[in-house]
């Protein structure tokens, strides 16, 4: 007599993760954002009560165009004394950088750390179609990662 086996067929068990890791599970959709028409003064003011270094500039439809930055205001502070520039006269269309690295909402947080790490960017504006549809931080990849600590990170 041989050996018989009590176990019946065995079945591949099959788990499903919905381990949210793009972008746009962790981008911040509540921003603080200016039109090209403010004042720099504005934007400072803003900067101050809402403890921010940089936001995005968008146009009436809400496209992105810009974005300005705590480092541009200083160097308009900077050059403002020297020629004698009142800085309430200065808008944000004069003095945005319209050069701005943008990121896809479904970029995974990992490929947003590696653009982070290579750049020395503090935030990313998170765009679909040209459109502004919210912003992750090198803090919201930070969050991102504690709540994932726990989790297999391949995928």
């Amino acid at each position: 007599m041989g050996i018989k086996s009590f176990q019946g067929a065995r079945v591949e068990i099959t788990r499903t993760y919905h381990r949210p890791i793009a972008v746009a599970d962790y981008m911040s959709r509540k921003l603080v954002t200016f039109t090209p028409e403010q004042t720099l003064l504005e934007v400072m003011e803003t900067f101050m009560r809402y403890r921010i270094t940089g936001a995005p500039v968008v146009d009436e439809n809400g496209k992105l165009i810009g974005i300005i930055s705590d480092s541009d205001c200083m160097k308009q502070i900077s050059e403002g004394r020297y020629f004698n520039m009142p800085i309430g006269d200065m808008t944000v269309a004069r003095y945005m950088s319209t050069e701005v690295m943008t990121i896809q909402g479904d970029t995974t947080i990992f490929d947003a750390a590696t653009r982070f790490h290579r750049t020395r960017h503090r935030r990313f504006p998170v765009v679909e179609n040209g459109f502004l549809i919210g912003q992750i931080s090198r803090k919201d990849v930070m969050l991102a990662t504690l709540k994932l600590s726990g989790h297999n990170w391949r995928g």
